[in-house]
């Protein structure tokens, strides 16, 4: 095991000690240096019904901040009953995918929206809360240049 010796002390934490980063982020989720003036990023943590954050995530993706639309999705995947964590992992790797398209990184979108449509597919046939499995795995696959549409 590789110890690199203590962690340094300005290193951004949680009150449980796991490392955050608190630097400011610009829309798509780009570190800014400390001190400048950032995007409201979407508190972590949050308990939300699925409704409210298919709502909340579809609002950050429309207005083109999908990366934070991930961390609301994200914190849905963690809270989600076991029948639907696939779903809801799927739902965050598209946002992550949406992301990197964004940012011009266009391997990097291709990986994440071909995981995250695998990972939200199997839930094609009864898709829980209004959510649009088709057409996210369409919209995904074809790559399209706007935001994706959550629920039909």
């Amino acid at each position: 095991m590789r110890d690199d010796g203590p962690v340094p002390a300005d290193r951004d934490r949680d009150p449980a000690g796991r490392a955050r980063n608190a630097r400011p982020r610009d829309a798509l989720g780009r570190p800014l240096p400390r001190g400048a003036s950032g995007e409201e990023r979407a508190p972590e943590g949050v308990p939300r019904t699925p409704a409210e954050a298919l709502t909340e995530a579809q609002r950050l993706l429309d207005d083109g901040r999908p990366f934070h639309a991930h961390e609301v999705l994200e914190d849905a995947w963690k809270a989600a009953p076991d029948a639907e964590r696939q779903l809801w992992r799927g739902l965050a790797q598209l946002a992550v995918g949406r992301t990197h398209l964004l940012r011009g990184n266009a391997a990097g979108a291709a990986a994440l929206l071909e995981r995250g449509a695998g990972n939200v597919e199997p839930y094609a046939s009864a898709p829980p809360y209004g959510i649009d499995v088709r057409g996210l795995v369409r919209w995904a696959r074809d790559g399209g240049p706007e935001a994706p549409r959550l629920r039909g």
